[in-house]
């Protein structure tokens, strides 16, 4: 019995997720008190937004591939 795999259509694009995903994310830390768990935390936005940066790179018009 083979297991079947849901799928599920994005309705936001990726560099929008990933941006509000970091909002949510330094919201959150702001709630924590300044210590080295709350550095933790807010690693997580910045790669996320580090993420949809590239995704853009990637996808720009500039971008050509080598011929």
């Amino acid at each position: 019995m083979s297991e079947r795999r849901r799928r599920f259509k994005q309705t936001q694009v990726l560099e929008e997720r990933l941006a509000a995903e970091a909002a949510k994310l330094r919201d959150q830390a702001q709630l924590l008190p300044p210590d080295q768990f709350r550095d933790e935390v807010l690693k997580k936005p910045r790669q996320a937004e580090t993420g949809a940066h590239m995704s853009e790179w990637l996808n720009s018009p500039g971008l050509q591939p080598p011929r």
